[in-house]
């Protein structure tokens, strides 16, 4: 997915450009028409470019969709924000989200609705120090893309008992970390591959830690829209269908889910049998612990200032709605 690059006024101001357009675990702009088709046309749905959507691509590529009688399309998206953003407008009508991403655009549309969760880890996401820097204690600036691994920073710091107010964080895209790091202009960054891999395979910098190892996971929401939601379950269900079976699909086979990702989004394969390796994919019910650790995300944005009403988190995670809604 910076608020404390200067502290201050700019924490804010970062923030609040953050809740307008999240980052979530992708790296470049959309790549499809994004028309609206809320009336009787395709349903979109929106995903990113990286091997942590694969069970979409392997739906796509496997015709899984169409047997399920659902006209779809996935539409790419650079950012999760943007992703997020689309459903607002009508213009996509489901969208795989990060957790975090979602949580923060619940200010502007508090109509967002996550379904349920199709993956989660502790694993994916890496802590990289520059070469030379060893432990928290080292680093004086991190390298931050606002959202996901800005939290993610943020608690690996706490956990290594650094206060995060005490370091320098820089906003950039995850394709700017590996040059930052290399120059020497951050002593590391927080984030989901492929970017840990780019770091070493350039040998500027090292793994340290994985956001499990800090008793943080992250989560993959299936999220819409109420109004879209209330008068489409029953394609909203048979989507929800589909991505069971093809999480289901991935974890059993990785190299043909690496084949549907790379067809996709030109990830190289090997990545995303890895991914597939340090990811949990399933379809699972959100929960009342998902609620709980949700309100620790609003917490965060609310210390930031970037929050300053408690968002109905009841009402935007239907817990239990596979469940219900697959009976």
């Amino acid at each position: 997915m910076a608020w404390r690059s200067q502290l201050g006024k700019t924490a804010i101001a970062s923030a609040a450009v953050f809740l307008t357009v999240a980052v979530g675990a992708c790296s470049r702009p959309a790549t499809q028409s994004t028309a609206d088709s809320a009336g009787s046309g395709p349903v979109r749905i929106a995903v990113g470019i990286d091997a942590s959507y694969a069970p979409f691509f392997v739906a796509d590529q496997k015709g899984l969709f169409a047997d399920a009688g659902l006209n779809v399309q996935l539409v790419q998206f650079g950012r999760g924000g943007e992703a997020v953003d689309a459903l607002s407008t009508g213009q996509v009508q489901i969208a795989g989200s990060s957790d975090t991403t979602t949580i923060a655009q619940l200010r502007q549309n508090p109509a967002l609705r996550a379904m349920y969760s199709y993956e989660a880890s502790g694993n994916y996401i890496k802590v990289v120090l520059r070469n030379g820097v060893d432990s928290a204690a080292g680093v004086k600036k991190m390298g931050i893309v606002p959202g996901l691994s800005q939290i993610s920073t943020d608690k690996y710091l706490e956990a290594q008992g650094v206060r995060p107010e005490s370091v320098k964080m820089i906003t950039a895209t995850p394709t700017d970390m590996p040059a930052l790091l290399s120059r020497g202009d951050i002593d590391g960054y927080v984030l989901w591959e492929p970017w840990p891999a780019t770091a070493l395979s350039q040998g500027t910098g090292h793994v340290v830690a994985r956001t499990g190892d800090y008793n943080w996971l992250y989560h993959h929401w299936a999220i819409t829209t109420q109004p879209w939601l209330a008068a489409h379950e029953d394609t909203a269900r048979k989507v929800a269908q589909v991505l069971d079976k093809a999480t289901q699909l991935v974890e059993s086979d990785p190299k043909a889910a690496a084949a549907a990702t790379k067809s996709a989004v030109n990830v190289a394969e090997d990545q995303t049998v890895t991914a597939i390796e340090e990811i949990d994919f399933g379809v699972e019910n959100l929960t009342a612990k998902d609620i709980e650790s949700a309100q620790s995300v609003v917490d965060f944005y609310k210390k930031l200032g970037a929050l300053t009403e408690q968002p109905d988190l009841q009402s935007a995670m239907l817990a239990d709605w596979y469940q219900k809604s697959a009976q």
